[in-house]
């Protein structure tokens, strides 16, 4: 089966905390949608000071998949999520990078389906940045032919940092790390998926086998 991939690249501005889409892509298969990305920013001194305390980041990335309705509000056709942990190890001197399907809950882990030591933050950071064949929608989710919009998000979820780094961090520019973007999706009837690109919209501000994440 025929598959064409489109890619977006490296036109989008960064936002304020520098977090910037520099690739996009969609694939369509049997099996569903797959979406692989590239992002781009730089750690502030305040987040990495913590990490090397041993503070764990947890980053959150969705994604949402909604038919276009002339008549009526969009209709949301698939939906997935993804929490990616990076932590520092002190006694290796090691960074972990961990990702768990779905988000993490007030009372609940996940189970990483992804783990992986890295020898430097940078080289763990770039993990973190690095989405490759991520399964977004099942195939009967979405109907070629029709018209759809994807929208992509990317952040650190502060509500998984310890409760004392969470008082007094309202407006604190370091800690705002975020992205939004939403575009036109197009499948044509041969299944093939392409992204169509646009100017980016105004909602654009600056994730060992079985190990939970928590």
């Amino acid at each position: 089966m025929a598959v064409l991939w489109a890619a977006l690249c490296a036109s989008w501005p960064a936002n304020a905390a520098g977090v910037q889409l520099t690739q996009l892509k969609t694939q369509s298969t049997d099996e569903g949608i797959y979406l692989s990305a590239n992002l781009s920013f730089e750690l502030p001194a305040v987040v990495e000071d913590a990490l090397l305390k041993g503070i764990p980041l947890f980053f959150v990335l969705e994604v949402d998949i909604l038919r276009e309705r002339w008549y009526w509000i969009d209709q949301r056709a698939a939906a997935a999520s993804r929490t990616i942990r990076l932590a520092y190890q002190p006694l290796t001197r090691r960074w972990r990078v961990n990702i768990g399907s779905g988000l993490i809950g007030s009372t609940s882990s996940l189970r990483a389906t992804f783990n992986q030591n890295y020898d430097t933050l940078a080289e763990a950071l770039s993990a973190v940045q690095r989405v490759a064949r991520w399964r977004v929608a099942e195939p009967a989710e979405v109907r070629p032919g029709a018209d759809y919009k994807l929208k992509f998000s990317f952040k650190l979820d502060l509500s998984q940092l310890p409760r004392p780094f969470q008082i007094g961090m309202a407006g604190q520019r370091d800690w705002s790390i975020e992205l939004e973007h939403s575009q036109k999706m197009l499948l044509q009837a041969s299944t093939a998926a392409d992204i169509v690109k646009d100017t980016p919209q105004d909602g654009i501000r600056d994730g060992a086998a079985g190990e939970a994440l928590k």
